[in-house]
């Protein structure tokens, strides 16, 4: 296979923890620039995946490729936005350190940040707005502030692909919209941006493609064709719900079947 220098690719991943295999066989392929929308059940190997992608977790089987080159060989080519709640928001660091993180794979743990770290940070925490919470501890943070630290740390790492595991969960209305706003001006920098959510509405409504998975691949393609009531069915189960006006609801109180 000719691999392309601009994109992600997936082939036949299987990633389990322990003897439970969450993900199997997976593969898809994303565009340099593009925005992706993950959707799938609780369980279904979401947050599995992004965790995959950057190399948190081991492959059983298959490989991915960035620019057509293996995991791994990219030092600071993927941002990865975790869930808020796999984060201990209490550790004693201020924003300003929290986004200095981003840095890191560019000037090493310990080398003292320089001009050109400073001035990422200083530019990422005006563009998500938050320079005057620079010198403030994480733990008195906002939810919507906390979504709008790590976006920071992300621009301040100037990744080409973003990972965001569920990152519309739990903020208000002003921080969802910041996040997008971002989204847009990230894809006119052809930043690759891959965004777990289960707000259909919002996957068919914003992304270029959407990924529908269950531990295996269900769809992948335009919204319009990879969210089809029957692929969702597939998905879901009967924790699919479809409101008199046509919008689509996921009740997650029941397994899919």
């Amino acid at each position: 296979m000719t691999h392309t220098p601009h994109r992600l690719e997936v082939e036949k991943i299987s990633v389990a923890y322990g003897e439970k295999t969450i993900l199997k066989e997976l593969s898809f392929q994303v565009p340099h620039g593009a925005r992706v929308a993950v959707v799938g059940p609780n369980g279904a190997g979401k947050s599995t995946l992004f965790k995959a992608l950057v190399g948190l977790l081991p492959l059983q089987a298959g490989q991915i490729l960035i620019h057509g080159l293996p995991l791994g060989d990219h030092q600071d080519c993927v941002a990865y936005i975790p869930q808020r709640e796999e984060v201990d928001w209490r550790f004693p660091v201020t924003v300003s350190d929290v986004v200095m993180m981003g840095r890191f794979n560019t000037r090493g743990w310990f080398a003292p940040p320089n001009r050109d770290d400073r001035a990422a940070v200083a530019r990422s925490l005006g563009e998500m707005k938050i320079a005057d919470l620079a010198k403030t501890s994480i733990s008195d943070l906002s939810g919507g502030q906390q979504q709008r630290v790590f976006l920071a740390r992300a621009l301040a790492q100037e990744p080409h692909i973003l990972l965001m595991d569920e990152p519309f969960t739990g903020v208000d209305a002003t921080t969802q919209e910041a996040t997008l706003a971002l989204l847009d001006r990230l894809r006119e920098r052809q930043v690759t941006a891959i965004i777990s959510t289960h707000d259909l509405n919002l996957a068919a409504s914003r992304f270029d493609a959407v990924l529908l998975i269950n531990k295996r691949l269900v769809a992948y393609g335009e919204p319009k064709d990879a969210l089809k009531q029957e692929n969702l069915k597939l998905a879901f189960g009967n924790s699919l719900l479809v409101t008199e006006n046509g919008a689509l609801l996921v009740d997650e109180c029941c397994p899919p079947e």
